[in-house]
């Protein structure tokens, strides 16, 4: 009778453990390092806050990694509720209409709070379709920005306060800094074809990048990054190099790029505003200056905006509703001033919403920290055109492979800049077509 009655007692403690266990909520994320403890710790304090839901981060490599693994289990019916997804992947996103929960309809349906106008403009204009509904959740938005060795300045003769402003100042700074034998060279840049030496470098000299534009018009848009102006910096970068003033980082992001700053390698380095936590971990040995990205002055006098990076993250179709209600409780947390303030100020991604923004005024942080604005007023700097909003493309992944591939050419000695943008162009405007042909249904 005893061993019944255990049986039944628990029996009903199951039962009682399984109807109160949390949903789990999966999400894929890119984030390692720093950035991905962090981030750890974010959904840690979701947790902890509740209980009716449990969100499980994953890390699944870079951001390139993390998108194909996304298809992938997608095609597999075995994809994630949340899924971590760079600017440039937006584009494959968009088109995968059934493959995705736009984020403005999962907050409306899950009755939680969603208002557009509480994010800072260039979020909203970045990651919304053409009738102002954003389609994925803002979490850490980037810009590029100027990193400079204070130290090496003062030993090359230079004010330890005055960054380069121009590529005209750029090239003189690095002249001196390498003459003087304050560093073995100027300067160095992440994404140096592409998201900073291409796409950014077109905004902020407000030159398109492509029609339509800049595809947001539909992907019947081509690239138009060829022009003179663009091929004017990667001729003078192919220059510089050889003067010995630029020393390139390697394809994509750049891997030996950061490296090269924190050796004092090179004095100045170019990269992303959410590199702000590795870049003070890794500058123990020197003080850091920030600045914005240079420009031509003959060009233009008033540059426009840098443009937008980092990533959002994207709801998957093909879960529970419980999971997506798990989903819209996490946005939510994730959406407080407080959260977004400490996250924003840890990594040196962009405050996503004016009031995170707010937040960090209030409390001194942009005073106490000199330079912890500089992407958030150069995102913000003027109005946005056609030419400085952002870039969207489909296969923007695979094209920016060849645009990188291409401008090997020109550091070689293969190609001059203008054949090798003519020809990135070319093979660029081929991917296009071939990714509006596969989704022109």
């Amino acid at each position: 009778m005893f061993k019944k009655l255990s049986l039944a007692a628990a029996a009903v403690a199951l039962s009682a453990s399984t109807s109160f266990a949390a949903t789990e909520v999966t999400w894929w994320h890119a984030m390692g390092g720093e950035l991905g403890k962090k981030l750890e710790q974010i959904v840690q304090k979701f947790n902890d806050s509740q209980s009716d839901y449990h969100v499980t981060p994953v890390f699944k490599g870079t951001y390139p990694e993390t998108l194909t693994s996304a298809i992938a289990a997608f095609r597999a019916g075995q994809q994630p509720a949340i899924v971590q997804v760079f600017e440039v992947g937006t584009g494959t996103m968009m088109a995968a209409k059934g493959a995705i929960y736009p984020v403005y309809k999962l907050m409306a349906d899950e009755g939680e709070p969603w208002d557009p106008s509480k994010f800072i403009a260039p979020v909203v204009g970045y990651y919304s379709d053409p009738e102002g509904n954003i389609l994925s959740f803002p979490f850490n938005s980037s810009t590029p920005i100027l990193y400079y060795n204070k130290d090496v300045f003062k030993k090359a003769g230079l004010d330890p306060d005055v960054a380069p402003k121009t590529y005209a100042e750029l090239a003189d700074f690095s002249k001196k800094i390498v003459s003087s034998g304050a560093a073995k060279c100027g300067f160095t840049i992440t994404y140096a074809a592409t998201w900073i030496g291409l796409e950014n470098f077109s905004a902020i000299h407000d030159l398109p990048y492509g029609t339509l534009q800049n595809g947001f018009g539909g992907p019947a848009a081509e690239f138009t990054f060829n022009g003179p102006t663009q091929v004017r910096l990667w001729d003078d970068l192919k220059k510089w190099q050889d003067a010995g003033y630029f020393q390139y980082g390697g394809p994509g992001g750049g891997p030996d790029s950061a490296p090269k700053f924190y050796s004092q390698e090179c004095a100045i380095y170019m990269g992303s505003s959410g590199s702000r936590a590795g870049v003070i971990a890794n500058a123990k040995n020197f003080q850091v200056g920030f600045s914005t990205l240079p420009y031509y002055d003959d060009v233009t006098k008033d540059p426009k905006n840098s443009i937008i990076g980092g990533a959002t993250l994207w709801t998957l179709n093909g879960q529970k509703p419980e999971v997506y209600k798990g989903v819209a409780k996490f946005f939510t947390y994730l959406s407080q001033p407080e959260v977004q303030a400490d996250w924003h100020q840890f990594s040196g991604y962009l405050p996503i919403t004016n009031a995170a923004y707010d937040l960090g005024k209030s409390q001194g942080y942009y005073e106490k920290n000199p330079g912890s604005d500089v992407g958030i007023k150069q995102i913000t700097r003027g109005t946005p055109s056609d030419n400085s909003k952002g870039v969207r493309f489909g296969n923007f992944t695979q094209i920016r492979d060849v645009v990188d591939q291409q401008f090997e050419t020109v550091l070689s000695g293969k190609q001059t800049a203008k054949q090798a943008l003519d020809a990135a162009v070319k093979e660029g405007n081929a991917m296009l077509r071939e990714f509006e042909a596969a989704n022109s249904n």
